[in-house]
């Protein structure tokens, strides 16, 4: 049977049940949504609340079941209270490069944990970049693709999908995961710079005015 950690239970448990909260009431549910005219007017704590709201049952569930299959493995490499650094700063990270890049679109809002999950793949992606990803996917090469998809869809705004808060919270994770584990500076090298690749690349890009 899989041991799931009380930490991962907890996490999961608080985007069920603000989640659920915010199905039945809208009034909570637009109160509490990341929402950038809200958020310039004062009300920072919606950078953290939306990290727990969903739009749907299945946006709920995808995001709950992509944390369970990896939690484990932050937990097993970093411990308990690192996975949980990781996951709040990929939270944060995921809401302040939103904030950065919609900034003077006062009308932008977004929900879900999106941000804080993919900040614990791409710790995972980190920590064993040569498992494999969806049976066959070498971990690396989905990371870097899905950041260059990310980028991809930043630009072209494609779908009604936080391409920003999953970047913020991909880059959260790498960061932690590094601060975490120094070590892998030296040991994996390589690998270190090859997923930090995307992540120039949207700095670069940024700062040319292309995206």
């Amino acid at each position: 049977m899989y041991n799931i950690d009380i930490a991962t239970i907890a996490i999961i448990a608080a985007n069920v049940l603000v989640s659920m909260k915010g199905f039945s009431d809208t009034t909570f549910f637009e109160r509490y949504k990341f929402s950038i005219g809200a958020i310039k007017a004062g009300q920072k704590e919606r950078m953290a609340t939306s990290g727990f709201l969903h739009v749907d049952i299945s946006h709920l569930l995808f995001n709950m079941l992509t944390l369970y299959f990896f939690a484990d493995v932050v937990i097993a490499w970093l411990g308990v209270t690192q996975f949980i650094i990781v996951y709040l700063v990929s939270l944060f990270g995921g809401s302040l490069l939103a904030l950065y890049f919609h900034k003077d679109e006062p009308y932008y809002s977004a929900v879900g944990a999106s941000g804080a999950v993919m900040g614990i793949v791409y710790s995972v992606v980190l920590l064993q970049p040569f498992s494999p990803f969806y049976g066959f996917i070498p971990a690396f090469v989905f990371g870097i693709g899905y950041l260059l998809y990310s980028i991809y869809g930043m630009k072209k705004r494609l779908g009604n999908i936080g391409h920003t808060a999953h970047f913020g919270g991909a880059i959260g994770g790498y960061v932690c995961t590094l601060i975490f584990m120094p070590s892998l500076l030296q040991t994996d090298t390589l690998m270190v710079g090859l997923l930090a690749l995307p992540i120039v690349l949207l700095l670069v890009l940024e700062k040319m005015g292309k995206i």
